[in-house]
């Protein structure tokens, strides 16, 4: 096992970096100037697209495209680092067309889309010409059991009919999102009889200026306004043609599996990106920063957040490296996929918590100002403990499969014990 990147990772993230560096960054101030004017996306925005893409920096994420697709075509492992570095600036991700959701919806469609629905989906969506949402929680369930889901979807007259509300649904907001892949539970049929909970859901693939489709808010996270959209969208009497059923009927859930692993690592590479950010700009405040008497970065304790810091950080990227690994290598089983993403999960939000809380309060009053980028990264990093399913749920799917593993194997480890008994017998070499 060797998480050295390969050269091919290596030279596409010096490229990157050099790309950030000379066209992204210097265009941060006026991201966020525009997007205060409410000018989203901004103007320029277009023309940084087109860069990337020229320099070969476009779509880097899908380990399976096909000559004809625009992209590289990298592994999760390949990608992982590229993530990092686009996460230090949470709006870049755009200008390479590797933004959630957009990234799991592609990955969703190049798996499982019929031919007509790529053209129709993918291809725009592979070119940067739209944008996506995955319409999957609700408000008045609880979305962390996702057999609670109530947004159904019924047959009828070769069209299909959605009704139900969604809620912190990424992406709808944005005024180049034409695409809704939404979670639904089938309505009851007649001369069926009702299947395991683990299939009772499809998805369905709707135009957001479908009739019936409303974006009711843009709800702000924790008081953060994201210009992308955290969206409560109601669906009513939506129809759509029956061929807009993404896979197959009572398949939904077998499709969302295979969505979140890439879709994890990516997320997570991104945080560990925010998380490096924010430590450079702790530490080079602590050695500028005087008081009483000396420097911030001369007292013991700020030093001990340094190097926690540090420690959390790489043992973060290791284990979440490893997942990307395992994906590409198919080295798990299902079982231990599941917990192992579940477990970068958790390990992502606590440390993007941590890391930005301790740099925030090296900076002062100043880390809750907009002045510095951590107060927005501590926002995001406080949201990951709940989206995309809170810590719990994942520390649950952690434990069963730990749990699982110890009855397989009971009482085995009870030779490690030291009985007066056993002290007592002589060694028998079998």
């Amino acid at each position: 096992m060797d998480f050295a990147h390969s050269s091919r990772a290596l030279t596409l993230r010096q490229r990157l970096q050099a790309f950030m560096q000379r066209y992204v960054l210097p265009y941060n101030p006026a991201w966020h100037r525009a997007v205060q004017d409410g000018s989203y996306p901004p103007p320029f925005l277009e023309d940084l697209k087109s860069l990337a893409r020229d320099e070969g920096l476009w779509n880097l994420f899908l380990p399976n495209l096909t000559d004809a697709q625009p992209g590289t075509c990298l592994s999760n492992l390949e990608y992982a680092p590229l993530a990092e570095v686009m996460g230090r600036i949470p709006w870049a991700s755009e200008v390479f067309n590797c933004s959630p959701p957009d990234t799991g919806n592609m990955e969703l469609l190049h798996r499982f889309a019929t031919s007509a629905q790529r053209v129709q989906w993918l291809v725009p969506l592979l070119e940067g010409h739209i944008r996506s949402a995955f319409a999957m929680s609700e408000p008045d369930v609880a979305s962390s059991d996702p057999t609670n889901l109530q947004t159904t979807v019924r047959r009828e007259n070769g069209e299909l009919v959605l009704n139900g509300r969604k809620w912190f649904i990424t992406g709808a907001a944005h005024p180049h999102c034409k695409l809704l892949i939404v979670m639904c539970r089938n309505a009851p049929e007649e001369g069926h009889s009702d299947a395991s909970p683990h299939h009772q859901h499809s998805m369905v693939l709707v135009p957001l200026n479908a009739p019936g489709v409303q974006v009711v808010r843009n709800i702000p996270v924790v008081h953060h306004h994201a210009p992308e959209g955290h969206c409560e969208i109601v669906l009513r009497d939506v129809r759509v043609p029956a061929d807009q059923l993404l896979g197959y009927w009572g398949e939904g859930f077998a499709m969302a599996q295979a969505r979140l692993g890439p879709g994890r690592v990516h997320h997570c590479m991104r945080t560990i990106g925010q998380c490096e950010l924010a430590l450079e700009l702790a530490t080079e405040r602590t050695l500028e920063r005087h008081a009483f008497g000396k420097y911030l970065s001369d007292f013991s304790n700020v030093q001990d957040w340094v190097a926690e810091s540090r420690i959390e950080i790489d043992q973060a990227r290791l284990l979440v490296l490893h997942v990307a690994w395992a994906l590409d290598n198919g080295t798990f089983t299902p079982a231990q996929l599941r917990a192992q993403v579940a477990a970068i999960k958790v390990v992502a939000a606590r440390l993007q918590s941590r890391v930005v809380e301790r740099a925030m309060q090296a900076f002062g009053a100043m880390g809750l100002s907009p002045d510095t980028p951590l107060a927005a990264l501590w926002t995001w990093g406080r949201a990951m403990h709940l989206m995309d399913g809170p810590d719990e749920v994942h520390l649950r799917t952690v434990a069963r499969h730990e749990l699982a593993q110890a009855r397989e194997r009971m009482g085995a480890s009870a030779a490690y014990f030291t009985t007066p008994e056993q002290l007592a017998a002589e060694p028998r070499i079998r």
